[in-house]
């Protein structure tokens, strides 16, 4: 196993949300210009309020991308009944590029866990074109595989993850 995958594996990631894939495109995740995303590490929720900068590597501006924010850990990791809650989607995004210049979907939903440490997935399909991708229903048990599944998109080419808990007073300082 990669050492990209095994931290998707190790978290969870892989098997509750997405199944094994290839890494096949680069995808960097930075909060406020200079917070990189890494699997496993913690966030701050006051760190992550405003959408990220999420560039996004590829062949080429000709292949389009989806990219999926999602918490499958909602309300609380010991019983995620939403599972999975969706925080964001970009649909459209070209290769080369960043996701500003894809399709918002889903409006970015900051997190804001309660209670517990949850897991907050970046994961992007390839497109077999562009305008492909339908938008889901509800940000409410979404499901990244039936969505996946539903829009024609395969296995993911990059995936994500950082914890985040509720802050305290005290955590802030």
């Amino acid at each position: 196993m990669s050492r990209v995958m095994e931290p998707l594996t190790v978290g969870r990631v892989i098997g509750e949300v997405i199944d094994i894939f290839s890494p096949s495109v680069r995808m960097n995740v930075t909060y406020n210009s200079n917070v990189r995303v890494a699997n496993g590490h913690e966030l701050m929720p006051s760190m992550v309020v405003s959408k990220p900068r999420v560039d996004i590597g590829g062949d080429d501006m000709r292949s389009f991308y989806t990219l999926i924010m999602t918490d499958p850990d909602a309300p609380s990791p010991s019983d995620p009944y939403l599972r999975e809650h969706l925080h964001w989607m970009v649909t459209d995004i070209p290769g080369t590029t960043d996701a500003s210049f894809g399709r918002e979907i889903v409006g970015y939903e900051g997190p804001k866990p309660v209670i517990g440490i949850h897991r907050y997935v970046f994961i992007l399909f390839k497109q077999r074109g562009r305008q492909t991708v339908r938008g889901p229903t509800s940000r409410d048990h979404f499901n990244t595989r039936s969505f996946s599944l539903d829009n024609g998109l395969g296995l993911p080419v990059a995936a994500v993850y950082f914890n985040a808990q509720r802050e305290t007073a005290a955590r802030r300082r």
